[in-house]
Formats: C-alpha cells, sequence, structure tokens
C-alpha cells in the first residue's frame, strides 16, 4: 500500500483539523466527506480548495460502501462513535476514533473485540501521546528518575459551560457526558499514560450547574501500588484554558505548568524550568496512524485500550457521584 485512502465521517471544527494534518501527510489521501451538515462541508471546500471536488456522503453508510477508502476517521457526536465505527470495521476499514472513544466501557470492549476479530487497526486520537512535553514526562517517569510515585494533583479550567452551552456537547443523549468525559478525558489519559498507574478505587463529587452534563468534577483516586490522586476539572472557570499536573514520587518531582515543566530530581529541593531544546519531537495521531495503517510501527501511541481505561474511569466517577461520593472499586 502506497497510500492510505481515508474517509471523513464529522467535518465540523475537529474534523477539519483532522483534515488539514492528513492533507500534510504524503502517504495519505482524503477521498471522501460524510457529514450532514451542508454548511459544515461548505466550510471544508472553502478551507480546503485541493477538496473542491471530492466525494460528500450525508449518509455514512454509502460512504463505508461507495468510497473506496481503507481507513476512516470519526469525528462526529460521541454517541454515534461506536455504530459508525462498528459499521466501519464491518466495512473493511482502519478506524482513528476521536475521544473519548466511543459511548461506555461495554461498548468499548465490544468494539475492541471485533476489531481484533476483523484484524483491523483501531486508535484514538489522545493526541498528548506525541507530545514532546508529555513524552518528557512519562520517560522521566519510566527511567526512574522520579521513583515510586506517591501522589498526583491534575488540574483543568476552560470556560466549558459558557463555550459549550446550546452545542451538542451539553447534550446528554449525543455527548454522553459533560466536561469529565470531552476536555477532561485528556486530563484523565495523560496522567494515567504518563504514569502507567492503574486505578484502584474512585471517589467523586460533581456539580451539573442546572445543565444535564457533569461541569465540575472533583474525584479522588486510589492506584494499585498505593499511590494518590485527585482530577479536578473545572468547565464552569471564567478562563478560556488552564491546566497544571503534579506528581511527585519518593525521588524527584515533576510539574507541568501549561506547556511548562519543572523538575526535582533525587536530592534536589527545588525545581528546574526543562528547555524546550531538551524536550522530544512532537508528532500528532494522523501522521501516527498512517505509520500504523502502513506499518511502520506496530501500535497506535494511543491504542483503542486507553479509551477503554478512561470510559472505566470516568463511569466510576459519575458512579460514585450519584450514589454521594461512594467510593467505587475498579479492581
Amino acid at each position: 500500500m502506497g497510500k492510505v485512502r481515508f474517509l471523513m465521517i464529522g467535518v465540523g471544527g475537529m474534523g477539519r483539523e483532522h483534515i488539514r494534518r492528513l492533507l500534510n501527510v504524503p502517504e495519505a489521501e482524503i477521498v471522501a466527506l460524510s457529514d450532514p451538515s451542508e454548511a459544515a462541508i461548505t466550510l471544508v471546500k472553502q478551507n480546503f480548495p485541493q477538496l473542491a471536488n471530492i466525494a460528500v456522503y450525508t449518509d455514512y453508510q454509502e460512504a463505508i460502501a461507495q468510497s473506496g477508502a481503507d481507513a476512516a476517521v470519526i469525528v462526529s457526536p460521541h454517541s454515534m462513535h461506536f455504530e459508525q465505527g462498528m459499521a466501519c470495521l464491518d466495512g473493511g476499514l482502519h478506524v482513528l476514533m476521536e475521544k473519548p472513544f466511543v459511548s461506555g466501557s461495554d461498548n468499548a470492549a465490544q468494539i475492541i473485540a471485533h476489531a481484533e476479530k476483523v484484524n483491523k487497526h483501531l486508535a484514538v486520537a489522545y493526541q498528548r501521546h506525541l507530545m514532546g512535553p508529555y513524552m518528557y514526562i512519562r520517560d522521566l517517569i519510566e527511567n526512574g528518575e522520579l521513583g515510586n510515585i506517591n501522589y498526583i494533583c491534575a488540574y483543568q479550567a476552560q470556560s466549558w459551560l459558557k463555550g459549550a452551552t446550546g452545542t451538542w456537547r451539553q447534550n446528554l443523549a449525543l455527548s454522553c457526558g459533560g466536561q469529565l468525559n470531552d476536555s477532561g478525558s485528556h486530563l484523565l489519559d495523560i496522567v494515567l499514560w504518563v504514569t502507567g498507574l492503574e486505578p484502584e478505587s474512585v471517589s467523586a463529587m460533581i456539580e451539573n450547574h442546572g445543565r444535564e452534563v457533569d461541569i465540575d468534577s472533583a474525584v479522588t483516586v486510589r492506584f494499585h501500588g498505593g499511590a494518590i490522586g485527585t482530577f479536578n476539572v473545572v468547565g464552569s472557570a471564567s478562563i478560556g484554558w488552564h491546566e497544571d499536573v503534579s506528581i511527585h514520587g519518593d525521588k524527584g518531582s515533576v510539574l507541568y505548568r501549561n506547556n511548562k515543566i519543572l523538575v526535582a530530581r533525587e536530592g534536589e529541593k527545588s525545581l528546574t524550568e526543562v528547555s524546550e531544546a531538551d524536550l522530544p519531537s512532537s508528532s500528532d495521531p494522523d501522521i501516527d496512524f498512517v505509520n500504523l495503517v502502513l506499518g511502520r510501527v506496530s501500535e497506535a501511541a494511543a491504542p483503542s485500550s486507553t479509551g477503554l481505561r478512561i470510559a472505566r474511569l470516568t463511569e466510576a466517577a459519575w458512579e460514585s457521584a450519584a450514589n454521594g461520593s461512594k467510593l467505587i472499586s475498579l479492581a
């Protein structure tokens, strides 16, 4: 296979970002767009003149059958991911799924098993697995420079309550959950990925602020091995975006502060900022997925198992909050 031919399912804002990336990959070719929104299709053709004559489908099932694609990128509302992903796999397509993967852990386990059965690649577009700052932190921990991880504090603030008002993201039937399941999904994922820790039990408090989905979440996790951590996902903030992650081990600490990294290694009492020149080179999930389909890498940077892991943790947090912060076991 010289090129990977892509069908784009969902071409809204994030869909257009995937298109932009794929158009910069020589081994990728976008052969069809599928979206019921005429306005979304029009924006794609305005922004990317090279796609002016591309095949367009309002029905994704017709697109799977007729487009001649090798792979699909699914960027539709969350509730549609499972059905569309299963249809793509049944149609012989590899699938790159936008976060937070599919609706619920049961569906996640089912689609993962189905991808294995039909021998197709299935990956999640958690882009942080391919970004220099997070790869640096993961390497730091994997190399043992922080020792055993004892405590994690992860914090994310975004004006999501106002910014997503009136969109499908605050419609439970379409989004399958609120900020914890949306931007917060990235925070949960990156902590689990860089530390390699697995949650053992979860307790949470959640505030919906009158909406039908979660807006603010305070989640406490006990990990296997004894580490504890807190995830603070604030969707009601007035600021556009801020994120901090602090990881403390028995030998050292690393602090992520909105793309700045500070490290104290064993014996150091103060933190030192890491130079950008010392960070690994970044890539993105679209390049990674093309390399996966072409056999250049053996596993996606964010394999489908990451989606299942985050679904289980998110569901446990929702269950705990719904039951008065009851401790929920994930063992």
